[in-house]
């Protein structure tokens, strides 16, 4: 369960969560909702960026000694770090963007869905404060703030773990509690993880 409110809808979308309103599902976080529209052709991946990191920004495997089984997501907030459990003792450790004071949550949640260059429309109170945002961010775009995929949380249905278009903002409390990685390692983890995943996320 998690430990976010819940922050209802409504309309076709009773409740916060990946529900489906015609073809789209939505994904709130906390006040904040973030539509996906899968297109239907995928973008030359190669073109994707790959950024020069700091060293504390590395990905790659590390030793893992935890209770989780292979496949589970963990999520350490105050590192700003994902680990993917791997086989025989080893994670798999990305660098991530998690949210910001007051837009943090923690808790156990699955992998609902697997979204492929996600479309984003800004929520309400992101176009309160930027009002000349577009109403849609086409999948695929430079501007999109998604990335080229998605994976939605069930439990609440408030969060994803992205890619983003702001990879300075990797190793940072800025999300308003998604969780962000560089395009490449959500790349990485896409294809690793399926859908039912186990995801831990800790403060």
């Amino acid at each position: 369960m998690l430990s976010r409110r819940i922050f209802i809808l409504t309309g076709a979308a009773a409740v916060a969560g990946c529900n489906t309103t015609g073809p789209t599902p939505v994904i709130t976080h906390g006040s904040v909702s973030e539509t996906f529209a899968a297109l239907p052709e995928d973008p030359d991946l190669s073109t994707t960026e790959v950024v020069k990191r700091k060293p504390e920004l590395a990905s790659g495997p590390v030793p893992y000694e935890g209770p989780e089984g292979p496949g589970t997501i963990i999520v350490r907030t105050r590192e700003r770090k994902l680990f993917l459990v791997m086989e025989d003792g080893q994670a798999i450790r990305y660098p991530v963007g998690v949210g910001r004071a007051g837009k943090q949550w923690h808790g156990r949640a699955q992998i609902e869905g697997k979204h492929v260059n996600p479309a984003w429309s800004p929520p309400e109170e992101v176009l309160r404060d930027n009002p000349d945002l577009p109403q849609v961010y086409p999948g695929g775009s430079p501007e999109n703030p998604m990335g080229p995929r998605a994976l939605t949380l069930s439990g609440d249905g408030q969060y994803a773990i992205h890619g983003t278009n702001r990879p300075l903002s990797i190793g940072t409390f800025a999300s308003y509690g998604c969780i962000r990685m560089f395009n490449e390692d959500i790349l990485d983890l896409f294809d690793r993880v399926k859908v039912g995943a186990e995801v831990v996320v800790t403060i």
